[in-house]
């Protein structure tokens, strides 16, 4: 199975963003989607996620809701103030979906850890479908 393509360039894979301060759940994406094609971008600091986010065009951000110096919800609010189209995946361990009820800028999909894997690559891939 390949990642989906980007349609401006059919030989491109598509990117996706992974930010979270844990580097084994940084490794865990890398190894689930890099053999499907996709192309990764891993972040351990999310203002560096932001820096990279012009250039890197990313289809879809993964993103933890709870890292030092800024939160998954505060980073999304950045990017979709960016690309108020932007797919997002929030993650988390610590929260649930109340955290977001009365934002308006809610994530595209909600997985809490532990995720099955299934789960995450059906998630990715729902939303490269959108």
């Amino acid at each position: 199975m390949s990642g989906r393509k980007n349609s401006s360039n059919v030989n491109a894979p598509v990117t996706i963003f992974v930010v979270d301060d844990e580097p084994i759940l940084l490794d865990l994406a890398l190894t689930i989607l890099q053999p499907l094609g996709y192309h990764v971008q891993t972040f351990r600091d999310p203002k560096a996620a932001l820096k990279a986010f012009p250039a890197g065009k990313p289809s879809v951000v993964v993103t933890d809701y709870a890292m030092g110096g800024m939160t998954g919800m505060d980073l999304l609010r950045e990017f979709r103030r960016v690309n108020p189209r932007q797919k997002i995946i929030l993650l988390s361990g610590t929260v649930d979906e109340q955290i977001y009820a009365d934002d308006k800028n809610k994530p595209d999909r909600f997985l809490a850890k532990p995720y099955q894997i299934r789960d995450f690559v059906a998630s990715v891939q729902t939303l490269l479908k959108a």
